[in-house]
């Protein structure tokens, strides 16, 4: 099995259960964006204290951290924070599973966001993918209630599908730019380049969230840091998916990495009926089922 892959499906494990936890952490009543920043803060401190070490033992040099580098890791920073805040509001309008799967149109997006900044284009095939993840979409986003007049105006922009594809966009953005911040780090090792650009886009995440904070919602900060056990929880499951992703996008172009991850759906379902006793109904089924189709089907075709 190449390294790319065993990361991957690494990162969908530990991106899974973090977003379990990130759910508990807004119905203890922690808002979106407070659920987000726990992910960085808890995480941030481990990350770069490894980093640190490495540096000190040895193992590594510091690379030039340049601008092309921060271009990117600002661009992805910001993509994931906003991205987060909107899978974490999604959770409120859908079950765990549905959630997932709305989010992970991030795939097919990503293929728009290559194209867009990097000249890739994709084949017949590859769009007849795109075209079938967008029939699945709205299959999940079909809201409740008799069919009739308007029904397909309600499924294009149910709040479900907005925040869905929202966050897919922004994560989308920020695979592509992570992936453009790890290679602008040169040719050293690949884990300590996924660290190092790991470690300098949380320490960012986590300084922005708290001036906004500060800024807009200061009773938001107390709430964080008073759960911070299982803020701990979360951002140990941050820090282990986030360091997957940043060394698959080390590896891999962005959207193979995003296709193979698709396996997540599977583990949101199981999820989702491990820790909130949910079951999907066949409509639900037969829509992740779709959009798993589609994402085989890019996978192929790229």
């Amino acid at each position: 099995m190449e390294t790319w892959i065993a990361v991957t499906l690494a990162a969908a494990l530990f991106q899974t259960l973090r977003f379990a936890l990130q759910k508990r952490l807004k119905q203890a009543g922690l808002s979106a964006a407070g659920a987000t920043w726990a992910r960085f803060l808890w995480s941030a401190p481990a990350i770069a204290s490894a980093v640190v070490g490495w540096i000190l033992a040895g193992g590594a040099e510091m690379p030039p951290l340049t601008g092309r580098f921060w271009a990117f890791a600002l661009a992805g920073g910001v993509a994931q924070i906003l991205a987060t805040i909107c899978v974490v509001m999604l959770f409120s309008f859908r079950n765990f599973a549905v959630g997932i799967t709305l989010k992970k149109s991030e795939v097919l997006q990503t293929v728009l966001v290559g194209w867009l900044l990097l000249g890739e284009t994709v084949s017949p095939a590859g769009f007849g993918a795109l075209v079938l993840g967008l029939v699945a979409l709205l299959v999940l986003a079909e809201p409740p209630g008799p069919r009739g007049a308007g029904r397909a105006v309600k499924r294009l922009i149910s709040p479900s599908v907005l925040l869905g594809l929202t966050s897919g966009a922004f994560f989308a953005l920020a695979g592509v730019a992570y992936r453009g911040a790890t290679l602008s780090l040169g040719d050293g090792p690949v884990a300590f380049r996924a660290a190092l650009a790991l470690a300098l886009v949380t320490a960012t995440q986590s300084l922005l969230m708290l001036l906004w904070f500060l800024w807009k919602d200061r009773a938001q900060i107390r709430l964080v840091l008073q759960a911070w056990r299982p803020g701990l929880a979360v951002g140990a499951a941050s820090l282990a998916g986030s360091y997957c992703w940043f060394t698959a996008f080390a590896l891999q172009n962005a959207a193979y990495v995003y296709a193979l991850g698709q396996v997540e759906l599977l583990f949101s379902v199981a999820g989702g009926a491990l820790f909130f006793g949910e079951r999907l109904s066949r409509r639900e089924v037969f829509g992740i089922g779709l959009l798993a189709l589609s994402l085989v089907v890019l996978v192929l075709v790229t």
